[in-house]
């Protein structure tokens, strides 16, 4: 039987134009799922400082994070997103991460920068960096610890269940 989890849902939502539209069906969800959804947007702070502590806060009462992992503002993930999972993770709460696609870190690149370049057998981006090439979908300090689904926040919900 699965248990009721307070789940802190991370992401870069929070910036949607529609993102109390956002919260309120991913409430929804996590109901539907017989879980709480706590929502960064649903604190009363302000300022960046304020912000940060609040969400801290709220990791510290989940009992498991779930990410939206998508590309956000380049091919990476949103970088509060990813301070919030390491968090996480280092507090031991689950983590499960969503994304659209599990193409891998080289064909996310390639797809959204156009061809890679290889460099000593590796591949490069447009920047002339080399991309990660361990055929997993995000960089390896995410595809490791995190479980990651395919999909939306309804997979992960189905997700974390599963695990529990």
């Amino acid at each position: 039987m699965q248990r009721h989890l307070k789940i802190y849902l991370a992401g870069p939502d929070v910036f949607r134009p529609d993102a109390r539209q956002w919260a309120d069906d991913a409430r929804v969800l996590c109901r539907q799922a017989g879980h709480e959804a706590l929502v960064p947007l649903d604190g009363v702070e302000t300022s960046a400082a304020g912000i940060f502590h609040a969400n801290i806060a709220l990791i510290h009462r989940a009992d498991a994070v779930v990410a939206n992992l998508n590309p956000f503002r380049g091919s990476e993930p949103d970088s509060g997103t990813c301070v919030e999972v390491g968090y996480a993770l280092a507090l031991g709460k689950p983590v499960v991460g969503y994304v659209d696609t599990l193409e891998s870190t080289v064909e996310r690149v390639r797809r959204r920068q156009g061809a890679v370049g290889l460099r000593d057998g590796r591949p490069i981006d447009a920047d002339g960096m080399h991309v990660e090439d361990f055929g997993l979908p995000l960089n390896l300090m995410l595809a490791v610890p995190v479980k990651l689904v395919a999909g939306g926040l309804a997979e992960a919900l189905a997700a974390l269940g599963a695990a529990g």
